[in-house]
């Protein structure tokens, strides 16, 4: 109810308005940054369903679900920094692009060699086989998260088309265009999929609703909503109570763990998304301490992501993984390390020459 009372009703121009302090979306792609490890730590618990006690899958269900967040949130932050400004084509794929294309074709370098390297049987892989490592099975276990660089390729690609749109958008229109794309993810979640009609609405599913919806909701002027922030935290937490009952419930009923919930297109998760995305959005962060750390993780976040689970495999190598101390404190401290040494290599790299272009 509090969701569709914040989003739903049509506002006066003069709610919209672009934020000259962008500190608070730093401030969520440093959350974001370090859920995306914590997530990572934390899922192979929950595949073991059967396996672990139920203390360690409910304590790995919770993290989890807590973090599920990240994903969109980075894809929200993108929509909100990008799609107000305006873009002359050649320079845009030049400046923005390439930014992201350089640090992917050096990473996946980087994992290219590493499989190889960590081959039982050498170097003996086909030809084709390299050329298509990022999806193959022998490398899934270390380049799985470059699906996220592939989606935001995409994404990025699509800005210059998008911006003009939402910039000539009416309110009107662009709730219009989050509705539908709420319904087609909704049709598209195999919960709800054999209970609705098979309406062809792809064109409105994907990340690309995120990428609005950040924009949308970081230009919201939502000032004048009484409490604001205690808001935006119970739909936060709305959102978190759903993915981790739910998640449970399913489990229970398949008797496997069921992941239909945690999908970053789950009502659940959107839900969790736009409750922190406004939550942070009428934060101020004030400690001096949490602002250098906050600095520096911002500054070298794209490297943190292609980096870690590198490290997080190396870590695990070493006996270093969730379960050390328990999970409890396990998941949290492998979080903290894994993205301590994933900040430092990057920060490294970057000191060497061409080095920030590279390193992400």
């Amino acid at each position: 109810m509090y969701l569709c009372r914040l989003i739903l009703p049509l506002s006066r121009m003069s709610d919209f308005q672009q934020k000259e302090d962008t500190s608070w979306l730093d401030n969520l792609r440093v959350v974001a940054t370090i859920s995306v490890i914590f997530l990572h730590v934390a899922a192979p618990f929950l595949y073991k369903f059967d396996k672990i006690s139920g203390f360690n899958w409910w304590t790995a269900n919770v993290y989890d679900s807590l973090v599920r967040f990240c994903v969109p949130i980075f894809v929200m932050i993108t929509g909100a920094l990008l799609l107000p400004k305006d873009y002359e084509l050649s320079d845009y794929l030049k400046k923005r692009v390439t930014r992201i294309i350089l640090p992917f074709i050096f990473w996946i370098s980087i994992y290219l060699l590493h499989v190889l390297s960590t081959l039982k049987n050498g170097f003996k892989l086909p030809f084709l086989e390299m050329l298509n490592i990022g999806s193959t099975k022998i490398a899934y276990k270390t380049t799985y998260h470059f699906w996220y660089i592939y989606m935001i390729i995409g994404i990025y690609l699509f800005i210059p088309i998008l911006s003009k749109w939402v910039k000539r958008a009416t309110e009107k229109d662009i709730i219009y265009f989050l509705v539908l794309w709420v319904i087609a993810i909704i049709i598209a979640n195999p919960l709800f999929l054999k209970h609705i009609p098979d309406f062809n609405l792809k064109y409105f599913s994907g990340f690309v609703g995120y990428v609005v919806l950040g924009y949308y909701l970081s230009i919201r002027n939502f000032e004048k909503v009484k409490h604001i922030r205690t808001i935006s935290f119970f739909i936060f937490t709305t959102g978190v109570l759903l993915t981790i009952f739910g998640t449970y419930f399913l489990s229970i009923s398949n008797g496997r763990f069921t992941i239909d919930l945690y999908t970053y297109f789950s009502p659940n998760v959107v839900i969790a998304a736009i409750g922190l995305f406004l939550f942070f959005k009428h934060t101020n962060l004030v400690n001096p301490q949490l602002k250098v750390i906050r600095k520096f993780t911002n500054k070298h976040s794209f490297g943190i992501y292609f980096v870690h689970i590198l490290v997080l495999y190396y870590l695990s190598r070493f006996g270093v993984n969730g379960a050390v101390f328990g999970v409890v404190f396990g998941i949290p401290l492998t979080t903290i390390l894994c993205l301590a040494i994933s900040g430092l290599i990057i920060y490294l790299l970057k000191k060497l020459p061409f080095g920030d272009k590279l390193a992400g």
